[in-house]
């Protein structure tokens, strides 16, 4: 098992046929644009081609300072996360990619391997991370962006090759294989960051430190909302040129072509839509209420997709307990894609105030609404913590000439969170980690944090099979 470098064309083409032969259109793009991927991943091309188009738009990659410590990367998983984190890492000083794995040697691992070429970075591309391990002995750091049911092994392989990792949430389809990757970071004193990117996010750190930490303007938490919706995309496609062999497929745990494409659909490989993408906003509501839940109870289904090619729910609805240190609180979750009306936020509503945030810079995200009974936030706005109130304007009378209802609350005014991110989403949670890789910072996302939201989150699917209320203990976070 090998990449498509000269030295493992052999064992590529033992595994299944060699490499499709390059036409001239494929040579002179550097398969960085090869043939969109048919109807069903026509959309998927041209996120991909903006994506490249905006890394390009760098004229030089970032220039490390002389007494930088350099430090070498590996990449497992070429496909579109993987590309997602490549691109935000060459903004990054002071690295030095040195190898590329993917089974989908055809596609994937040439195209981020030729994009890092033309970023001058002299990289090795591989099928098979065992491979890699094995040769690449400068490696310092794997970042892992595969499938999650292949992440704790990826994981607990690397961190026994003395590698530090970085390894994309969900951090294992199961809670035995995020138990084991918890365990195999404190057996070999390796570094393990789980990719749950807004705990580095600058926005989310100011409103945890400085506005519920520290002036505590939401007053207590009660109840928090929180939604992440997805319009109806098509299934994922490959044209034949690019077909992966059944024998691969086979190898690495895929039944078809299709499953490998949209893995994140399938029982087995993925969790649905509930881990892939309500894992990031559930994580928070943890963190920002300062309590793992108590109890969770959910309904979902599969209300569109075919269930053939959709094995996990399409729509999922959660509701959680929690015990904060202030009292109780509810926190109500939503995910579902056939609609992406509002997007994704996290909405904490206390006695005194509510924030509304986002990763997303959509629908007033990094908003602050104060209860107009509550002390006034003047200190507050002085120090920069938020902005000055914008007024809402009071009508007795609507246009329609109707009278507002005695029982209205009066409209809080509007404040903003006056810090965003301008860099990839990805790119602070990634500074974080090789920060800490030089012995500059500490981990924002460590194993032990990111094994908590594991188990409030794969909990989810359980209670909607069970069809009633499921309590945690406290043990059930802890290894």
């Amino acid at each position: 098992m090998a990449g498509e470098d000269e030295k493992g064309k052999g064992k590529a083409r033992a595994a299944g046929g060699g490499p499709p032969k390059l036409d001239r259109r494929d040579l002179l793009m550097g398969l960085s644009t090869v043939p969109a991927l048919g109807l069903f991943g026509y959309a998927w091309n041209k996120q991909r081609q903006y994506q490249q188009a905006r890394a390009e738009a760098a004229t030089a990659p970032p220039v490390a300072p002389a007494d930088l410590q350099e430090i070498n990367v590996a990449l497992i998983g070429a496909g579109a996360q993987g590309q997602v984190l490549t691109e935000a890492m060459l903004r990054i000083p002071g690295l030095r990619f040195r190898a590329v794995c993917d089974i989908w040697t055809e596609y994937n691992q040439k195209r981020v391997v030729n994009t890092l070429k033309r970023f001058k970075h002299e990289v090795n591309g591989y099928e098979d991370y065992r491979e890699m391990l094995d040769k690449e002995k400068a490696i310092d750091a794997v970042m892992i962006a595969t499938p999650d049911f292949w992440h704790a092994q990826h994981t607990i392989d690397c961190l026994k090759a003395g590698k530090h990792v970085y390894c994309e949430k969900e951090m294992s389809n199961t809670l035995e294989g995020a138990r084991s990757m918890v365990l195999a970071a404190r057996d070999t004193g390796k570094l393990l960051q789980i990719g749950h990117q807004r705990r580095s996010n600058p926005r989310y750190i100011h409103c945890y430190e400085k506005l519920l930490t520290e002036a505590k303007l939401l007053g207590r938490i009660v109840t928090v909302y929180g939604q992440w919706n997805r319009g109806v995309t098509p299934d994922l496609g490959a044209p034949d040129r690019y077909v992966i062999p059944e024998t691969r497929l086979t190898q690495y745990g895929f039944k078809d072509m299709h499953q490998f494409r949209n893995w994140r659909w399938y029982k087995g490989k993925g969790g649905g839509p509930i881990v892939d993408l309500g894992s990031h906003q559930i994580d928070i509501y943890s963190w920002f209420l300062g309590a793992n839940p108590s109890h969770v109870m959910a309904s979902g289904g599969q209300l569109y997709y075919d269930p053939k090619t959709h094995e996990w729910y399409d729509t999922v609805m959660v509701v959680y307990d929690y015990d904060t240190p202030l009292g109780p609180a509810k926190a109500y979750y939503q995910t579902q894609t056939t609609n992406g009306s509002q997007g994704y936020f996290e909405n904490f509503m206390g006695d005194q105030g509510t924030l509304l945030i986002s990763e997303s810079e959509v629908n007033n995200a990094g908003s602050l609404y104060r209860d107009p009974n509550a002390p006034a936030w003047d200190e507050w706005i002085q120090k920069g913590y938020v902005s000055a109130p914008q007024l809402q304007e009071v009508k007795e009378k609507s246009d329609t000439g109707a009278i507002a209802d005695v029982r209205e609350s009066v409209a809080p005014d509007r404040h903003t969170v006056p810090v965003a991110l301008r860099d990839p989403y990805h790119q602070p949670h990634l500074q974080n980690f090789f920060d800490t890789v030089r012995g500059k910072a500490k981990l924002n996302c460590p194993p032990e944090v990111a094994y908590e939201t594991a188990v409030a989150v794969l909990k989810v699917n359980e209670a909607i099979e069970a069809g009633f209320r499921l309590s945690f203990k406290a043990e059930d976070f802890k290894i």
